[in-house]
């Protein structure tokens, strides 16, 4: 073993406390970084197998109703490799031990062979067969959330008509790997299910037999798919099509997608971090070493060391207490990932989701970690190589000494002789003391990064579910309808009050950019559904022109007043110019709201309705769900509280787990800076703080010196901090802003306490570590004078 690796080990031995610290820091970069990149390449490579080996489609579209004979027509269109036409509609599930009614997509699928496209991949159980019309294959999510299985037997009203549906299979789609409903902020899957059925009995049950009202299309490498849409509209549009997409605008893979995304800017925002923080610690801790070694590097190069052996001995470092945090980052990153893959398993229903660790990961992680620990070093480490052998033989030249600024402004008479040496040690090392101050504050802004969400939530559910959203229940009609038909609806036993409402499919166009969108017509005097602005003020329905969320007017860049081209997807597709009358704050999706009679009129009908909202008798919801099952106008119903139940069971967990995880990395932070900055005070005062005890000082006296000085910058640590964690949440925000949901910023006051008792904690137990090392102090030893 070479000298200089002795001499390295027994100096980290000898600051084994310090280089804990820093590579707990490190590691924490590490295990975030390992986990989020590791994570996302699973989800990645399983979503790509999955696509390819079950054929999910480039293309969808749904439409009224259109004849077979068109499948020819689709296979000329250039670029088109294969066409799946289906019946897809959903009705009314009666399922046991449920009280409310439940809904079911119905998907028809071939008897005599596999789909060509989206192929099921039977869990348990068996395809349907031909000729039996009552068999359905259920999707896992809906049949976990019943206990389900092959064999048993539900209830659907199919037009009109009560049904039995026997179970015999269990199976997965890729275009159901995340499996929601539209419009619906998280998947219910007690109350919302997929099911596959032999295509002549769906076809029977809904007079659709030689028909098709909805089309998957796959398309060849190098098809355009843009080119492909829109053929496939003007092929359809006289059949009611309601507007051909993309994989982008597929629900499901859209959130699959957000949720890489998402993965891929957490694994670079948090290690950023933790190894900026890291490579301000190590440029402490390697300053002050070079410093009090300064003897000792002379003596190195006396005996024909280089300058660049110098360099590389410091730089060893580095390397050393990157390599242990490396290594217990990854371990705690793939730890961590197990745990990330199994929650995305209850979310993203794959056949295989095997969570799988690439070494790569690891290699890419401790090149990132070295290279800041090199930055933040640098000038250290040229330091030392750069010392002349001679001028390192001389001990350090002394601080100069000069009156802090509130001696200036003539405050002394205010400070006590201790506070004043706390002052003065601050402000003639303004380096030290402001990343000292810096790293503390990152730990602040870490704490309130990971606890803004759950205010957000909070503030997202009230705002969503009891502010906006006050109907109990929404009803969707197979049809629209009018007349007799909704005042039915209005008068079932347990309404209290019913608000009918029409939505239509509709492609927005402002300039060059559109949207498809749906527009839902509403009445003025609206009590069970609020339409809000961003400071939550109610916007009344305009007699004419569209209310548009905020979302969507900075995605086609429309402002109030501008006219947009609505084209409408159904019936008769009128086109008109509309104006934009004002802009809603809401947090799912993309909306537009118009007047109910505006709306119908644009339609060219009349007093007509595609669902309401109703407000009902909580003691007569039972019949009142059981009216709704049998009715044969009834589509689906949505249940306020179901959702929000939904919603807080879903993210309860999860924000616990993040919470958790927060808390302990920031404290691993704020411990490794104080105890840093402590330590290396203490090496430096050492001599001072010494002669302070000969001459009288108690132990506690200079105690608070030196922890005087940890307080101060833990004090002013935590403003700054606070404001870090601000604009983090505000950068991660920005990354939550998509089509299909955003996250508002809203950070209460007790996140901001949280986050300060969190880190004053942390601070206090360094604090504790090193008034151990304190009253251990040798005064014989560091009063010795070097010579």
């Amino acid at each position: 073993m070479r000298t200089l690796h002795r001499k390295l080990i027994r100096d980290m031995l000898h600051m084994k406390g310090q280089v804990i610290a820093i590579s707990l820091v490190v590691a924490c970069g590490i295990a975030t970084f390992v986990m989020s990149l590791s994570t996302l390449d699973s989800l990645r490579e399983s979503r790509a197998a999955y696509y390819e080996r079950y054929r999910f489609p480039h293309v969808f579209v749904s439409l009224k109703r259109a004849p077979e004979i068109l499948r020819s027509r689709f296979e000329e269109i250039p670029g088109v490799r294969a066409v799946e036409l289906r019946i897809v509609t959903e009705v009314t599930l009666d399922m046991p031990g449920m009280e409310e009614p439940a809904v079911g997509r119905l998907i028809s699928v071939p008897e005599s062979h596999r789909p060509r496209l989206c192929n099921l991949h039977l869990r348990s159980g068996r395809y349907v067969e031909p000729g039996r019309d009552d068999e359905v294959i259920v999707s896992e999510a809906f049949a976990d959330a019943h206990s389900l299985k092959p064999g048993d037997a539900i209830k659907a009203i199919l037009n009109g008509r009560l049904q039995t549906l026997r179970i015999v299979g269990v199976a997965l789609s890729p275009e159901y790997v995340f499996q929601i409903r539209g419009g619906e902020m998280l998947p219910d899957d007690r109350r919302f299910g997929v099911f596959w059925m032999g295509e002549s009995g769906l076809a029977a049950a809904f007079d659709m037999t030689g028909a098709f009202n909805n089309a998957l299309v796959s398309l060849m490498r190098g098809a355009s798919e843009e080119a492909v849409i829109e053929r496939v509209d003007d092929l359809l549009e006289q059949y009611g099509g309601l507007g051909a997409y993309g994989r982008d605008e597929h629900v499901s893979d859209r959130y699959l997608s957000d949720e890489i995304r998402q993965l891929r800017g957490m694994g670079m925002i948090a290690p950023s971090i933790f190894l900026g923080v890291a490579a301000l610690l190590l440029n402490i801790v390697l300053s002050r070493l070079v410093g009090t070694q300064r003897e000792q590097i002379a003596a190195l190069k006396a005996f024909g060391y280089s300058n660049n052996d110098v360099a590389r001995h410091y730089l060893g470092f580095v390397v050393v207490i990157v390599l242990v945090g490396t290594t217990l980052g990854t371990a705690g990153g793939i730890w961590m990932a197990y745990g990330l893959t199994g929650a995305y398993a209850e979310f993203y229903r794959f056949p295989v989701l095997e969570y799988r660790m690439d070494p790569g990961v690891a290699v890419f992680a401790f090149v990132i970690a070295l290279v800041a620990g090199v930055l933040g070093t640098l000038i250290a480490v040229r330091r030392a190589a750069a010392l002349p052998p001679a001028e390192a033989m001389r001990p350090e030249p002394p601080k100069s000494f000069r009156a802090t600024i509130p001696e200036r402004l003539g405050l002394t008479r205010f400070l006590s002789p201790a506070t004043r040496m706390i002052l003065r040690n601050l402000e003639r090392q303004p380096m030290k003391s402001g990343l000292s101050m810096l790293g503390i504050a990152m730990a602040v802004g870490v704490l309130v990064l990971g606890n803004f969400m759950e205010d957000s939530l909070d503030y997202l559910i009230d705002q969503q579910f009891q502010i906006a959203q006050r109907q109990d229940l929404t009803v969707a009609l197979v049809e629209p309808a009018a007349g007799s038909i909704v005042h039915d609806l209005e008068h079932l036993p347990g309404v209290i009050r019913a608000e009918p409402i029409r939505a239509v499919a509709a492609r927005m166009t402002f300039g060059h950019r559109s949207r498809r969108v749906g527009i839902t017509g509403l009445r003025p005097d609206m009590q069970l559904f609020q339409l809000l602005d961003a400071s939550r003020k109610r916007l009344d329905v305009p007699p004419e022109g569209l209310l548009i969320s905020e979302k969507l007017s900075r995605i086609l860049e429309v402002q109030p007043g501008q006219s947009l081209t609505v084209e409408v997807l159904q019936e008769e597709r009128p086109t008109r110019s509309v104006p934009v009358a004002g802009l809603i704050d809401d947090f799912s999706g993309l909306s537009a709201y118009m007047s109910l009679d505006s709306l119908n009129r644009m339609m060219r009908e009349g007093e007509t309705a595609s669902g309401l909202y109703i407000s009902a008798d909580a003691l007569q919801l039972g019949r009142l769900y059981s009216e709704l099952k049998s009715s044969p106008h009834v589509a689906a119903v949505t249940i306020r509280t179901g959702m929000l139940n939904t919603f807080r069971e879903t993210i309860a967990e999860n924000l616990l787990r993040m919470k958790a995880w927060n808390v302990l990395f920031a404290s691993v932070i704020a411990i490794g800076v104080v105890y840093n900055s402590a330590r290396v005070s203490l090496s430096e005062r050492s001599r001072d703080l010494a002669t302070l005890r000969v001459i009288g000082f108690t132990r506690r006296e200079i105690s608070l010196i030196l922890l005087g000085e940890l307080a101060v910058l833990t004090a002013v640590a935590i403003p700054v901090g606070l404001l870090i964690g601000r604009g983090l949440a505000e950068l991660v925000g920005l990354g939550l802003d998509t089509e299909l949901y955003r996250i508002p910023l809203i950070i209460n006051a007790d996140t901001y306490g949280f986050a300060t008792i969190v880190t004053l904690l942390a601070s206090v137990l360094a604090g504790l570590i090193v008034r151990r090392r304190l009253d251990r102090l040798d005064l014989v030893a560091v009063l010795k004078t070097r010579e």
